[in-house]
């Protein structure tokens, strides 16, 4: 099953907004559990979409701000993980 279509969905100013709030989020408050990132992602990636394209709210707008959101997730991860990756070679 080829999922590449899905690129063409992300939207990458909301994809850099969800990450960078999704980071504040994870690094500021302990009391906000780590599962429930996600899906504010999800959320504010969708809300943060059809803020930006308010004049032509879509199915597609909707779509590429869930997918941006969440991608922020997978984003934030695959950086944690190279960054981790990188200090165990350096020792």
């Amino acid at each position: 099953m080829d999922i590449t279509f899905l690129n063409d969905y992300i939207n990458l100013v909301t994809l850099g907004i969800c990450l960078c709030v999704g980071f504040a989020f994870k690094q500021a408050f302990d009391w906000f559990n780590n599962r429930y990132i996600p899906l504010s992602m999800l959320i504010l990636g969708t809300i943060i979409n059809c803020i930006v394209n308010h004049s032509n709210i879509n199915s597609a707008v909707i779509l590429g701000g869930m997918i941006s959101g969440l991608a922020s997730t997978g984003l934030y991860e695959m950086l944690r993980n190279f960054i981790n990756v990188n200090r165990r070679e350096d020792k």
